[in-house]
């Protein structure tokens, strides 16, 4: 049980610096004289990082432990948040974007085998939603920042102390990652099974991944601007209706937690495509009021596919080779992450934000039949976990 709350933690403190760039940038651009579109740069620069220790993430908890390596992710996103507090150029903003990244891959993909393998399908909903109250805070503090008249660089100090209290716990409890009950945990898994790999179900899981992470962080990203730009609010208050799209996440994640008792995780992904569905049509079409509460639907809406399908991971292609493909499927989370934010202000700088949610839709769609090809591949091939 111990273990299980330092996990919770730890996904809080995963979440924490995802949505801030997003909520202040706007401010940010103002105030550095810097293109609208740079912030696209920053989240790919990233994002790359990101996908480089995803990547390495099985090597990296087969020799340090999922204990060591949360440890020093957490350290390195702290380390990032007080350096974007004093950066004033773009090369510098972009220099503290690489040990963010870093910090965010592998512990993602370590963490979340352990629980796919170890813990039933409500925790990982949960400990998602609880990534999500983390997602959900840095907006938030942000904002309050902003109102309270601190300025930007107090909010990401304010952020970066948060991160070193999670460091302390951390180190605090180093001695809780072991396995009491005998379980192998995901760096005693064999390697051997390389033959997972020519799945033909594999490249749909991938590209599942890949179009998620594209909608949920173009949204993330882009959302506070196209409510500034598009629908004419305030930069404050449009900061707080970003800040919902994270609490929608959050929220229907602690719900998803509760309805997977009754709908397996198949079922809780096609209800999440849904409710995207219906959120990106009123984002587009509604008035000022409801356009932004739209993106709390919409955040309720993802809530259930990312953790559905992680969980789903060592149930369709074998718990001997989850924490490979979860690997895998987080590096290719984060390539979607690192394209579409550049691809977002490209088009944003050229036709404007307006277009925003036909370009989701896209993507949505391309995610329900990539969704539907990978249950239909491994529908009736499903390992004991």
């Amino acid at each position: 049980m111990a273990l299980l709350i330092v996990i919770y933690l730890a996904f809080i403190s995963l979440g924490l610096p995802d949505g801030v760039l997003g909520s202040v940038w706007p401010v940010m651009q103002q105030s550095l004289g810097l293109p609208f579109w740079s912030a696209g740069l920053i989240g790919a620069t990233s994002s790359i990082g990101t996908v480089a220790s995803a990547l390495s993430s099985y090597r990296m908890t087969q020799r340090f432990g999922t204990g060591r390596v949360t440890l020093v992710s957490v350290a390195m996103t702290a380390i990032a948040l007080f350096g974007f507090s004093f950066a004033s150029t773009l090369p510098v903003l972009m220099l503290w974007a690489v040990p963010l990244g870093l910090g965010a891959g592998s512990v993602d993909s370590a963490l979340n085998n352990y629980v796919a393998l170890h813990y039933e399908a409500r925790h990982m909903n949960w400990l998602h939603s609880f990534w999500g109250l983390g997602a959900s805070a840095g907006p938030a503090v942000m904002g309050l920042s902003l109102t309270l008249q601190w300025g930007y660089r107090n909010g990401y100090r304010v952020l970066g102390l948060m991160q070193t209290l999670q460091v302390i716990v951390l180190i605090a409890s180093l001695a809780l990652w072991t396995d009491p009950k005998g379980k192998r945990t995901a760096q005693d898994y064999p390697s051997q099974q390389k033959g997972t790999l020519r799945h033909k179900a594999l490249p749909f899981a991938l590209l599942s991944f890949f179009l998620y992470c594209a909608l949920e962080v173009s949204t993330g990203l882009w959302a506070v601007s196209y409510l500034v730009q598009v629908k004419q609010l305030l930069p404050s208050d449009a900061a707080f209706y970003g800040s919902l799209f994270f609490l929608g996440i959050t929220a229907g994640r602690m719900a998803s937690g509760f309805i997977s008792y009754r709908l397996g995780n198949v079922q809780m992904i096609f209800l999440g495509l849904l409710l995207c569905l219906i959120s990106i049509i009123a984002l587009f079409l509604s008035s000022l009021t409801f356009a932004g509460f739209s993106l709390l639907l919409l955040g309720l809406g993802c809530a259930p596919i990312f953790p559905s399908l992680i969980h789903q991971t060592p149930r369709n292609f074998g718990p001997e080779s989850s924490q490979r493909i979860i690997g895998l499927q987080m590096a290719s989370a984060y390539v979607g992450s690192t394209v579409t934010p550049p691809l977002f202000g490209l088009v944003g700088s050229f036709i404007g934000l307006q277009w925003m949610p036909l370009l989701q839709g896209g993507i949505l769609m391309l995610l329900v039949a990539s969704s539907i090809t990978l249950v239909l591949l491994t529908r009736n091939k499903e390992f004991s976990v």
